[in-house]
């Protein structure tokens, strides 16, 4: 089956906006939605992967997408309250820690070597001119 007049259509979408590639996106979704020659342009290329994906999902027994569970809906409403009180207490009580200025990690200023350093550098040394 000849692509030709899905390209058309992509670039009809592509010069209504401007050359923006995700507005003609969703132009194109539109589009596909009332004219099937369009859509089944778009879809013939990836008919085995698609279809090969519905197969896989009623095999394993997942037709039904699974439904996460919002993290907001876990909290309870007294939850919600005591962190902004803690934020605001903290923030009151001073002395804390500022942005990109924690105390963790290596320490900021350079550090010598230590001497058991030093003599394992000139061990090495000694060792390669030895050789």
């Amino acid at each position: 089956m000849s692509r030709e007049y899905s390209i058309k259509k992509i670039k009809e979408a592509l010069h209504a906006t401007r050359g923006n590639a995700t507005k003609a996106r969703q132009m194109i979704i539109a589009q596909s939605m009332e004219d099937t020659r369009l859509l089944q342009e778009l879809v013939t290329p990836h008919m085995v992967g698609i279809v090969a994906h519905a197969v896989g999902r009623v095999v394993s027994g997942k037709t039904e997408p699974e439904v996460m569970a919002q993290p907001q809906d876990q909290l309870s409403e007294s939850d919600k309250d005591s962190f902004g009180l803690d934020i605001l207490k903290t923030i009151a009580e001073g002395d804390t820690a500022q942005f990109g200025q924690e105390a963790y990690g290596r320490p900021m200023r350079k550090q010598g070597a230590s001497q058991k350093h030093i003599d394992a550098i000139h061990q090495i040394i000694k060792k390669s001119k030895g050789d």
